[in-house]
């Protein structure tokens, strides 16, 4: 009887916090996390790791992380890094093509890679009985991957093959990838990740092993390991496979450019074949991911962008019909960082009064009232995505990688949801403000015709 009384109570309650007014509704409770208990070390030839044992699965992932991306690529041969995304699956001195693909889908597990304007990621998920093979294989492609012309003419086709299907056959591909260069005026972060055809085209196979003898080196990557291992057991089979990889004695080039405040609005047209509805994307220069506004922008994106209720959605999809779809990025980078509000118009719709509309949309959020539910459920979506992700190996692997190389600090990965969490209505409203309204920025209008 006591325990019925009890349900009937807290039923009771429910219910009555139901009709709670806006201002009296309970407030979430902060998320409190145990940090990572994270091993870290550097070997001699400064391979950096960094491994978490866990017991939650059986399973482990291997993830290496290496310091070039887009931005590294050299002038006129952009895409590079992309590339050798793909030729690091190739064969090496003790592996044939696609031996990745046996030691991990054939025994149950997966392997995927991707580059990104700072760097280049392979990450790999095994049972972990299957452990010190993948340790061996990773150390195997790092110090002995056969760049030949054979694996580098392969290659350069399914680059050129995978940019002509994203970027070339999507209608909107031509202006996704165009917007880093407007948006950027002096950073490398200008040339799209991608590439450009003619770029690989003419590139060479000694421009090729020029790059990967310049980058893919110990001292110039991050091995982490989350999962299912005995940390001592790990720690020698490191010892045994990459400790006796050497580096070059000259350093790894890294770029210093900065990128200077924007001097004044700029209008830019591109003319594309096969654009059923024209688009208009505006731009401005962001802070790096490293800097204390980026959480704040991360929920303004989350606001104005992110699902079918957010702002853009609501305003100009749904009521105004002026666009056929609209969104807000916050793309922040090591050196720099994006922003871009876009959408694409309606039929019949002006761009210009498209454009009038995203800057409304964003004002609003700026100098307008936000409630608490609003703000509260960004949050919630936020914050759930960012533990979802960190519940298994491959997750976990991924938050650190990306704390490390963007923070510069692995231990940053527990940081974030604490700084999610800090975020209020009033930092939103500033970093728009600073970054968006009171900043110059370069409106791209997009339109079929004779372009690029």
């Amino acid at each position: 009887m006591p325990i019925l009384l009890t349900r009937r109570r807290s039923l009771a309650l429910m219910a009555a916090a139901t009709t709670l007014p806006a201002w009296a509704a309970p407030r979430p409770q902060p998320i409190q996390l145990a940090p990572m208990a994270l091993r870290r070390r550097t070997l001699a030839n400064g391979l950096q790791v960094v491994s978490l044992p866990t017991t939650a699965s059986n399973t482990v992932s291997v993830q290496v992380w290496y310091r070039v991306g887009g931005k590294d690529d050299p002038p006129g041969r952009s895409g590079f890094a992309h590339l050798f995304e793909h030729m690091m699956f190739k064969s090496t001195r003790h592996m044939p093509d696609e031996m990745f693909d046996r030691l991990t889908e054939d025994v149950g597990g997966q392997n995927n890679a991707f580059t990104a304007e700072d760097m280049t990621v392979y990450q790999s998920e095994v049972p972990s009985n299957h452990l010190e093979r993948l340790l061996w294989a990773e150390a195997e492609r790092l110090a002995h991957l056969q760049v030949d012309q054979a694996n580098f003419d392969s290659e350069r086709k399914v680059v050129i093959e995978e940019l002509r299907e994203r970027v070339l056959a999507d209608p909107y591909g031509r202006l996704v990838n165009e917007l880093p260069a407007h948006g950027f005026e002096r950073h490398p972060y200008r040339r799209p990740v991608i590439g450009s055809e003619a770029d690989l085209e003419a590139a060479t196979l000694d421009d090729v092993r020029r790059f990967h003898a310049t980058y893919y080196r110990p001292d110039n990557a991050l091995l982490i390991v989350v999962g299912d291992f005995e940390p001592a057991r790990f720690d020698a089979w490191v010892d045994r496979y990459f400790g006796p990889l050497t580096h070059p004695d000259t350093a790894v080039p890294r770029v210093t450019t900065t990128e200077p405040p924007r001097a004044r609005d700029q209008r830019v047209e591109l003319l594309a074949p096969n654009v059923p509805l024209p688009a208009v994307a505006l731009l401005w220069k962001g802070p790096p991911a490293s800097h204390a506004d980026a959480p704040a922008l991360e929920m303004a994106q989350a606001l104005l962008s992110s699902g079918e209720s957010s702002r853009l959605n609501q305003a100009l999809v749904y009521s105004a019909q002026s666009a056929q779809a609209a969104g807000f990025s916050a793309d922040l980078y090591a050196d720099a960082g994006l922003l871009a509000a876009y959408a694409i118009a309606a039929s019949g719709q002006r761009l210009r009064a498209l454009e009038d509309g995203l800057v409304a949309q964003i004002r609003a959020l700026a100098r307008g009232k936000v409630g608490p539910a609003e703000i509260d459920k960004v949050r919630t979506q936020l914050l759930t995505e960012a533990l979802l992700a960190r519940q298994d190996p491959q997750g976990r692997a991924y938050a650190i990688g990306r704390a490390a190389l963007l923070y510069g600090d692995a231990a940053e990965a527990d940081a974030r949801i604490a700084r999610l969490q800090a975020v209020r209505v009033a930092d939103i409203q500033r970093v728009l403000e600073r970054y968006v309204l009171r900043a110059r920025r370069v409106s791209v209008d997009y339109r079929q015709g004779t372009g690029r």
